[in-house]
């Protein structure tokens, strides 16, 4: 797995709690604030943030964390305030040593780095929010049906965050990714398995629905960029307007996705990349992937075909319907490729399979 020479460091928060973060790429750094839910190592091989992380450092070299209480950070920690994560923040871009540079917020990351960019405006060249907000859900007027979907998501988490069936954290990986395919759903909700417990996921949730910034906002003097998806169920496209009308003079940018963390084949992905590299200055890169890459002479076209079903998000059933195969022959097939390309595990596959173009086909010939 290519980590762009990622490099993960440890410093201490003034409270004294652990925070891992990660550097990977190269050239101007581009800071990105902790969202809900992360994991340094995990995040790479997941096609849900593979394609996010592999972007952003392509040209720029990208400082991100893990948020107290979850991935490689600290977890068991008593502090879980919104203070404590805009201070995480600041003590990684103190262990850098950074004086000036972009910052990205996305989803709950986008009032922390809101807030440190009011606190420290020398250091913010830029401020870029995608998928964010200034209010959290408590600060919303919300109507009593709202009240009551709310609580039922916080208990859910308390009875099957940590639960070996995957049901329960399945309402999450809808919520963040209806348009997603089977196999990036559950990568999700593995990947809210590995990042913490119940008892913390729910303290980080109610923390959220805690924060207000919106006094805040206006004080911002960075140029801002701010980006929601249209259709977002996990942050309402209304309250990305509001914290775009509240920075003076932020630039609004409409993205047309009902994903709160795009996927890499949607246009909406293209259009974000697009504009948070004219935004920063960053070198504009044609990301469509190659139809036919060159990748992978060790396998044979029939090897191929099922490659590229498998980076499609199919299971072997599915794709033994779409090649007309038995469900031994498509198993025999994923063995072999799993040998030749020397992977271990199917998301690794997919994740290679993606990064050379597979995967973005509609239809297969049999």
């Amino acid at each position: 797995m290519d980590y762009l020479g990622q490099r993960i460091r440890f410093c201490t928060a003034s409270d004294g709690v652990r925070i891992a973060y990660a550097m990977a790429g190269s050239g101007p750094p581009l800071v990105k604030s902790a969202n809900w839910l992360s994991h340094l190592e995990f995040d790479w091989s997941s096609p849900v943030w593979h394609h996010w992380l592999r972007e952003l450092s392509r040209d720029n070299t990208l400082i991100r964390y893990d948020e107290r209480g979850n991935g490689l950070s600290e977890r068991e920690v008593d502090d879980l305030s919104f203070d404590a994560w805009l201070g995480d923040l600041e003590a990684v871009v103190d262990a850098r040593g950074l004086d000036r540079f972009p910052l990205l917020g996305i989803s709950q990351g986008a009032a922390v780095a809101v807030a440190y960019a009011v606190r420290h405006p020398e250091r913010v060249s830029h401020l870029i929010l995608y998928g964010g907000y200034v209010r959290g859900w408590r600060h919303r007027n919300p109507t009593p049906q709202q009240i009551e979907e709310s609580e039922s998501l916080v208990h859910l988490m308390k009875v099957g965050w940590g639960s070996n069936n995957p049901a329960f954290r399945q309402v999450f990986a809808n919520l963040m990714m209806p348009d997603a395919s089977a196999e990036e759903q559950r990568w999700f909700t593995d990947l809210q398995q590995a990042t913490t417990s119940p008892e913390i996921a729910v303290r980080l949730r109610n923390a959220a629905y805690d924060i207000d910034v919106s006094h805040l906002a206006p004080k911002v003097t960075a140029p801002t960029l701010v980006l929601h998806p249209r259709g977002d169920a996990a942050v309402p496209f209304q309250e990305g307007k509001l914290c775009a009308s509240l920075i003076p003079g932020a630039r609004f940018v409409p993205l047309d996705s009902r994903n709160h963390v795009l996927l890499e084949h949607e246009p909406a992905w293209t259009h974000f990349l697009s504009e948070l590299r004219a935004f920063i200055g960053a070198p504009a890169v044609d990301v469509q992937p190659q139809t036919a890459p060159p990748h992978f002479p060790e396998l044979t076209e029939r090897e191929r075909e099922v490659l590229e079903l498998v980076a499609q998000g199919l299971d072997n059933g599915g794709i033994a319907g779409k090649l007309s195969l038995s469900p031994k022959t498509v198993r025999n097939h994923v063995t072999s490729i799993f040998d030749k390309l020397d992977l271990h595990t199917r998301p690794q596959v997919i994740v290679r399979a993606r990064d050379a173009g597979f995967g973005k086909q509609t239809t297969v010939t049999p």
